[in-house]
């Protein structure tokens, strides 16, 4: 006899100080802790589908990426600082729409998530060791040696770490002493999107930058929210 359990249907989240994006409650408050729980906003999904790209030649599947994140459009502003958001059925991946992408993380160690961190993480390193003659190849431990020592750091630190930057820090890893090859465009873009917010009035304008502001007409966003269907954990 199968499980009941609740429906993941919305989330309301807030801007942290560090300009990421966090959930304050989530419907699903018996799968899913809010406390410390991050979620990917339009921008920064853009840059990882950017970044994954060069990944594709070395078996990269984006099918393992789409399952590893639930889909969340803008509903409304609550509070100051505060958006609901609420699900939608439509693959992250393909959607036209802004859309928060929550990673799927009830099951930390064998989810979907957790299978996208481990795929890309082995994509990586095939990647590196393809484009550089190191003495000895790379290894995927390695790579994970050396993030989960800077998350440790983090976690002394009593700094919460995003999943968004979890992300960044394999797709961009590259082991000291070596240097990927930049392209002028990538660095404008890079310079131009992701550049770090020094004073207040530029935080202003990232918190009411346009591509995360919701439309006053619920018909003119596109918004469908989520209806019928296993909660992420029945998937």
């Amino acid at each position: 006899m199968p499980k009941s359990s609740p429906i993941l249907e919305w989330s309301i989240v807030r801007l942290g100080d560090d300009y990421n994006w966090w959930v304050q409650e989530i419907s699903d408050s018996v799968h899913w802790d809010p406390d410390g729980l991050s979620i990917i906003d339009p921008r920064q999904f853009a840059h990882l589908i950017e970044l994954v790209e060069p990944l594709r030649e070395y078996g990269f599947d984006p099918d393992i990426m789409a399952s590893a994140f639930i889909p969340f459009g803008i509903d409304k502003e609550v509070d100051d600082g505060l958006v609901r958001l609420v699900r939608v059925k439509e693959n992250v991946l393909e959607s036209e729409d802004q859309l928060f992408a929550l990673p799927d993380i009830v099951d930390e160690e064998n989810g979907p998530y957790a299978d996208f961190i481990d795929h890309i993480t082995k994509m990586r390193v095939k990647l590196l060791n393809d484009t550089f003659e190191f003495e000895q190849s790379l290894t995927i431990d390695e790579l994970e040696d050396e993030i989960r020592e800077e998350q440790n750091n983090n976690f002394i630190e009593g700094s919460a770490v995003h999943l968004y930057d979890e992300i960044i820090s394999i797709l961009d890893y590259v082991p000291a002493g070596w240097e990927m090859e930049k392209d002028e465009d990538d660095d404008a873009l890079a310079n131009d999107e992701f550049e770090d917010v020094e004073d207040d009035e530029d935080a202003a304008k990232l918190k009411n930058d346009v591509s995360l502001r919701w439309e006053d007409d619920e018909e003119e966003d596109g918004i469908e929210e989520y209806g019928d269907g296993p909660p992420p954990d029945e998937a």
